[in-house]
């Protein structure tokens, strides 16, 4: 039986479009077990498209009709075609990491069919020194990337002996877990926890007022909350094209953290900081630094300690902070204190409201975004925020995809009409490892952002003191 998109999905389904596909993805590299032949990466793909059943979050397609008053629903894919979905590619010679960065580049400049499950998945061999790679795009309608960080650890564990792990879209055996099913068909198989579940939204609602004009209050006075209406114009706010590049790399998390327990920190500060210090510097040398700071949108899960929901049913749950980056202050100790003072205020913002406001605020901070492009406006007035910064937590330990060690893992994300860079960050054993999604065309020379940001993390230890 169709189900109706939540509202978040819906306005990411119409926010899309040739210049602005709205999935978000993320690359992994492998390497091969020892003693594996030629023919390995070839029977892992196999594997992934001989899958008994599939998940029925893998199986949702959108659609929209008289039928169902012009609403999007999601359907159930009865002509499902699991080759399509999974593919098999190799690099040309050399197979260095940059003929792999461009692959991805191109496949993520490419929107999904709206008349198939939005997902694709592609396993590419060719690279050097025994490794494999798999690109993976999903609808960002489908999930978050709190959501998409957890399928990928569905089909990865802990034991580097194991060979038995299905891919993401295999429909797990056990009867046990969250339900699967695509939604209930009559009234009667709601759960009472819907009904207590609306009751309290209701309950919640009341005090949205109240909610949106202390957020209102706090963006006319510059200070942090989930609406920003203070952010100078850069070159990164213009208008783009589909056409993405991405550049990625990794930096221990020993270093991150030896700046963040210094300083009084967070980790996610530090994160914030080494992006302010790089995209300064990247403008600084367009000669298009503002004097005023840039602020960034931080999505904020409210999933996170929820997995069952995020792994089986996807959704989105987000929230947001528009943080200060400091960029208008020369000290990198400055900016980082800037940073974490910013993002202080706007956790104790978020604190003092309900999950549902949260989310309400979060679409009213996200709104000028979307709405602006839409009359064409995001090229003539301020636009809300500079760019979109995200951290993901991920796993702790290595992890392994039947014997084939998982080397790291880079997010690819979204560009927005008017906000041409995105930077994505997920922690993965020892190492942050940061995804740079930009337009082609209005971010040029994006692989540079990697060097600055290898410069600021640095310049963060040297300010202080950690080395």
């Amino acid at each position: 039986m169709p189900t109706p998109l939540d509202p978040t999905a819906v306005a990411f389904m119409s926010a899309e479009n040739r210049s602005q596909p709205m999935h978000v993805g993320g690359l992994a590299i492998y390497r091969k077990p020892e003693g594996a032949g030629d023919d390995y990466v070839r029977s892992v793909y196999e594997a992934s498209v001989n899958a008994e059943e599939i998940r029925p979050l893998f199986l949702r397609r959108p659609a929209r009709s008289v039928r169902t008053a012009g609403q999007w629903v999601w359907e159930r894919d009865d002509q499902f075609d699991i080759e399509y979905h999974v593919r098999h590619s190799a690099l040309p010679r050399p197979g260095r990491i940059r003929e792999l960065l461009e692959l991805c580049s191109r496949l993520h400049g490419t929107r999904l069919s709206r008349e198939r499950p939005l997902w694709e998945a592609h396993l590419i061999e060719g690279l050097y020194d025994d490794t494999f790679a798999m690109y993976i795009k999903m609808h960002h309608a489908l999930l978050d990337g709190v959501s998409a960080m957890r399928l990928l650890q569905s089909m990865l564990d802990e034991d580097p002996d194991r060979r038995d792990m299905p891919p993401p879209w295999s429909q797990p055996t056990s009867t046990a877990g969250p339900r699967t099913s695509d939604g209930p068909t009559s009234l009667a198989e709601l759960p009472a926890d819907v009904f207590r579940s609306a009751l309290a939204m209701a309950t919640e609602a009341a005090g949205m007022p109240s909610a949106l004009v202390r957020t209102i209050a706090k963006g006319l006075r510059n200070e942090t909350s989930s609406v920003s209406l203070y952010a100078p114009r850069t070159p990164f706010n213009v208008s783009i094209t589909g056409s993405r590049r991405f550049a990625a790399q990794g930096w221990p998390l020993e270093r991150l953290r030896g700046i963040a327990d210094a300083a009084g920190a967070t980790l996610n500060d530090v994160v914030l900081a080494m992006c302010s210090g790089a995209v300064r510097t990247y403008l600084q040398e367009m000669q298009a630094l503002p004097d005023t700071t840039l602020v960034a949108m931080v999505p904020v899960g409210l999933q996170a300690k929820n997995a069952s929901v995020a792994s089986g049913e996807g959704g989105n749950a987000l929230g947001a902070v528009m943080v200060q980056l400091g960029t208008d202050l020369d000290d990198p100790a400055d900016r980082l204190a800037r940073i974490h003072t910013s993002m202080v205020d706007g956790k104790q913002a978020l604190g003092a409201m309900s999950p549902a406001q949260i989310l309400a605020m979060a679409g009213l901070g996200m709104a000028p975004a979307i709405a602006l492009p839409m009359l064409r406006l995001h090229e003539v007035v301020r636009p809300p925020f500079n760019l979109i910064i995200s951290n993901v937590p991920g796993p702790r330990q290595p992890l392994y995809l039947n014997g084939a060690r998982l080397q790291g893992t880079y997010p690819l994300s979204i560009p927005l009409q008017g906000m041409a860079l995105n930077i994505t960050c997920n922690s993965y054993d020892q190492d942050m490892e940061f995804g740079l999604t930009g337009c082609r065309r209005s971010v040029p020379h994006l692989q540079r952002l990697l060097t600055y940001l290898d410069t600021e993390l640095g310049l963060l230890e040297k300010a202080t003191g950690v080395s």
